[in-house]
């Protein structure tokens, strides 16, 4: 008597743990989404598990023979189902997160992105390059300036040196041999050394003497 009034306690205890369990992950409604229904419902199958785990004992006090190993076993596999169904809605999520980030990466959106990034890169890489090939082409027009200059110095300290000459010979009846082969000697010097003042200073000492 006493067996049976235990093992009906534990049956309301075990009905009152499973309306609990309903009443908490049941009540779902049609909109929400099928991987939420998935982890209510294996919820709800641990909870069960949980359950038929806890009716183990009061079988096994009152000593029905099998019924023990055999809510033992039902509630392992109660429990291997829950996780089952816990790692497929987690499959699932990857999946539709999958799914959802390639149509993302194809949509309108993401491609008109991806091209004005492309455009902006190229804009900047032809920056860069027009920004080079300008220094480049200062460069080179600086170098030909300078080589043009010096060109152009050369040639008139060249002719400044023969207009020189022709003084010197002008004069020549009129100065010393020490003196006119010293001033010629200066001459020579000052167009090797390409001192243009120094020739200008011999052309004012020439106008001088005449």
């Amino acid at each position: 008597m006493n067996k049976a009034i235990g093992f009906k306690i534990l049956q309301v205890i075990g009905i009152k743990i499973l309306i609990k369990s309903w009443v908490k992950y049941l009540p779902v409604k049609l909109k929400t989404p099928v991987v939420i229904l998935i982890i209510r419902f294996s919820l709800l199958l641990m909870s069960a598990s949980y359950a038929v785990f806890i009716s183990v004992d009061p079988l096994l006090w009152l000593a029905v023979p099998g019924l023990p190993e055999l809510m033992i076993r039902l509630g392992l596999a109660t429990l291997l189902s829950a996780f089952v169904l816990l790692l497929i809605s987690a499959l699932f999520v990857i999946i539709k997160l999958i799914i959802a980030s390639c149509f993302d990466y194809f949509s309108a959106t993401q491609c008109l992105q991806r091209q004005l990034l492309f455009i902006h890169s190229q804009q900047d890489q032809l920056n860069q390059l027009y920004y080079s090939r300008k220094l480049q082409i200062n460069y080179f027009n600086e170098r030909e300036r300078k080589r043009l200059l010096s060109a152009n110095n050369r040639q008139h300290i060249r002719s400044l040196s023969n207009a020189i000459d022709k003084d010197l010979l002008a004069i020549k009846q009129k100065l010393s041999k020490t003196t006119y082969l010293q001033l010629q000697q200066e001459n020579v010097q000052h167009r090797d050394q390409q001192n243009i003042e120094g020739l200008l200073k011999l052309q004012q000492t020439i106008v001088t003497i005449v």
